[in-house]
């Protein structure tokens, strides 16, 4: 099993455990900030498990019908996590305005306390491992989980803190206005997911910085005149390099091969961690501007 694949498996066991906890008692308590919590615990459930299938789906090699694989799922992943996130930030905003017009009260707030603290722990040890993993791999998928639990250790301390304040003062406003602002800050924090996993779906470019070291590396061989159409996009776990470099036409296709190979070794060496797929077409002499008439 891939550390990809790990990590959701335990991201997945962890949110149960978390779900289990803090819906039952959420419902007994009647608190809007806890029950936002058990909620988003119970979607960050089943958003890990459908990233194992993701992951699982993205690994697999090219084939017939695939020729560049399906790293694009992990980016489709993110999309849905995103939009999930959103209509749960949505449910959360309901429940507290709810709350607000009813003027529910909440109770068992010391055992709600308890329950907090614990899973308050529990999310930031699970946010340091899924970070770990998540440079390791560069797996967008898991980046999108590790960002996503990151938003509930923010929510869970901002629970912890209503729930105190509740207890000492008395005044339900407070569970409203904490749930009210962790609604919206879930519906925010999901607008990333959504806006990078549309433009690698989109085919963006990698960042500019990967870029310019590619143009230099290509400038620095001295076989290479010039180059054109250098294209560049991600999917999953791999990276895609597309370039035609222009040589002398009276350059033997051993040298010209040898030149290129050595260019695509260095481009390589740019992030280790990357799985560079590089395409690189040769001309003997600059045929853009023809082309481009």
């Amino acid at each position: 099993m891939t550390l990809q694949k790990k990590a959701t498996v335990i991201s997945s066991s962890v949110a149960a455990l978390l779900t289990l906890i803090k819906l039952s008692i959420g419902i007994a308590s009647g608190s809007v900030a806890v029950l936002a919590s058990a909620i988003d615990s119970v979607l960050d459930m089943f958003v890990s498990i459908f990233n194992y299938f993701a992951i699982s789906n993205s690994e697999k090699p090219a084939d017939k019908t695939f020729n560049y694989g399906r790293g694009k799922i992990e980016a489709l992943a993110s999309v849905i996590e995103g939009t999930i996130i959103t209509i749960s930030g949505l449910f959360l905003l309901y429940q507290a305005i709810d709350k607000a017009i009813s003027g529910k009260i909440s109770s068992y707030v010391d055992i709600s306390i308890y329950v907090m603290i614990i899973s308050l722990t529990i999310t930031i040890l699970l946010v340091i491992y899924l970070n770990i993993i998540a440079k390791k791999t560069n797996s967008m998928v898991i980046k999108a989980d590790a960002l996503h639990y990151k938003t509930d250790v923010y929510s869970n301390v901002a629970v912890l803190a209503s729930l105190i304040l509740v207890n000492v003062t008395g005044y339900e406003i407070i569970d409203v206005v904490v749930g009210s602002a962790i609604a919206i800050y879930i519906i925010y924090s999901a607008y990333e997911l959504i806006f990078n996993g549309v433009l690698v779906l989109l085919d963006r470019s990698v960042d500019e910085e990967i870029v310019s070291k590619i143009e230099e590396i290509i400038k620095n061989n001295d076989r290479v005149n010039t180059y054109h159409l250098l294209k560049t996009r991600e999917a999953g776990h791999q990276t895609f390099v597309e370039v035609h470099l222009v040589f002398d036409c009276i350059i033997t296709l051993m040298e010209a091969h040898r030149a290129s190979d050595s260019i695509e070794a260095k481009i390589k060496k740019v992030d280790s961690k990357r799985d560079w797929i590089i395409n690189i077409h040769m001309d003997p002499y600059d045929d853009f501007k023809i082309n481009d008439r």
